[in-house]
């Protein structure tokens, strides 16, 4: 019963955070990410539904702990240096943005630090820390409900995108034209 709860509030919460992400895609002038105005309310809806899909997932890895048939250097090997790697590189990137910016607040531009390598390093962290738990807790429902979340990481900085043009016109056509999207 819990578990079918978390599975549907895991696929519920990232199919309206991709609707939200979709609609700002497509009516950029009503966007909804990033943010029109940064609020008091503003982190309230930017972090409740980040942190409740990492923790369904996490729920859903230790529920279905092991239940596929992965090998365990795979899952070790594979899915723990990702989870790490992914978290060192996603705190740094936030340690020099700070909370708000990281949760749509205008700010500054950054072009140093893995923003070197990758328009949206965070992002792709975070599709590394997803995807690590996936492997590493080998459950089949935290990887129907990663894979959701991973649909959502990915779009997300098509709506940015376009948002960082407006914001910091020619800086960010340089830097674009520079550094990849992804990877």
């Amino acid at each position: 019963m819990m578990q079918g709860f978390l599975i549907i509030l895991g696929l519920v919460v990232a199919a309206m955070t991709l609707a939200a992400i979709l609609w700002s895609i497509a009516f950029p002038k009503r966007r909804i990410w990033p943010p029109q105005r940064y609020t008091t309310l503003t982190p309230f809806f930017v972090w409740v539904p980040t942190f409740t899909l990492f923790g369904v997932l996490i729920l859903l890895g230790v529920w279905g702990w092991a239940d596929l048939d992965i090998p365990s250097w795979l899952r070790f090997g594979v899915g723990l240096p990702l989870i790490l790697i992914g978290n060192i590189i996603v705190w740094m990137e936030v340690s020099h943005f700070g909370v708000p910016q990281t949760g749509g607040a205008k700010g500054s531009l950054r072009t140093e630090g893995m923003y070197r390598y990758s328009r949206n390093p965070q992002y792709m962290a975070d599709i590394g820390i997803v995807s690590g738990w996936m492997i590493l807790s080998a459950a089949p429902w935290a990887m129907v409900v990663g894979l959701a979340g991973i649909a959502v990481l990915f779009a997300a900085p098509f709506a940015e995108e376009p948002w960082l043009k407006d914001q910091y016109g020619d800086a960010f056509e340089d830097y674009s034209a520079r550094v990849r999207r992804f990877l």
